[in-house]
């Protein structure tokens, strides 16, 4: 499927803002992000902005979910978990880079409608779960990367014992959406390796499920 112009125009302006990693971009072109906004913003699927979803949360800033993502370093042999499903959309585009993505989210709702859109898409290497995300996925552990989409005062220990040997994990961290920055952890021979990237600004990291995750 060719990309249409706005993709393009995209595209263009994620290279002009530092996204140099190919496959990255390659992602962000496939994955069409108008099927994970409301319809009522549809028509702005494409701009370099971010927008709201259902249950006060957002869709990412495509130069966020397209910095995130590069920064993460994914492979194509390797096991991702995502903390934070959203939309899908962020998901959508680990799933065209790695092998499989789990992905987590305290909303059912949330995590009804993406599975829905990536049956439509045709993704078939999503694994999804309604929980806590602060407490990871320790049945599928160690992952080879781990991105969290909500921002905590500090990165939960959960997630960091989820990380496999060389694994890298992307987060949030700050205790105000005006005082967050992009925090990559490396696990190595040595121990850990804390890098800060940007400044960012995420929805908070809550712990437990969401009103709407309970019951059958």
């Amino acid at each position: 499927m060719t990309a249409g112009p706005e993709v393009i125009q995209l595209i263009m302006e994620l290279r002009g803002q530092g996204i140099t990693d190919t496959d990255v971009l390659s992602a962000i072109e496939k994955v069409p992000r108008d099927r994970f906004v409301p319809e009522a913003f549809r028509e702005r699927a494409f701009e370099n902005i971010a927008l709201p979803i259902a249950q006060g949360q957002t869709i990412s800033q495509p130069y966020i979910v397209a910095y995130m993502t590069q920064a993460l370093q994914v492979g194509r042999r390797m096991k991702v978990l995502e903390i934070g499903t959203g939309s899908g959309y962020q998901a959508a585009v680990l799933a065209q880079l790695c092998r499989r993505v789990y992905t987590i989210d305290r909303y059912r709702t949330l995590v009804q409608e993406a599975e829905r859109r990536f049956a439509e898409l045709g993704l078939s290497n999503i694994t999804t779960r309604i929980g806590d995300g602060m407490k990871g996925w320790p049945e599928q552990a160690p992952f080879d990367r781990i991105m969290v989409t909500a921002a905590g005062t500090e990165i939960p220990q959960a997630l960091i014992d989820q990380l496999g040997p060389e694994g890298v994990l992307v987060a949030p961290v700050g205790h105000s959406a005006g005082d967050q920055s992009l925090v990559r952890l490396r696990r190595t021979g040595d121990g850990i390796q804390r890098e800060e990237l940007i400044g960012v600004r995420f929805v908070p990291l809550v712990p437990g499920l969401a009103q709407d995750a309970t019951g059958p």
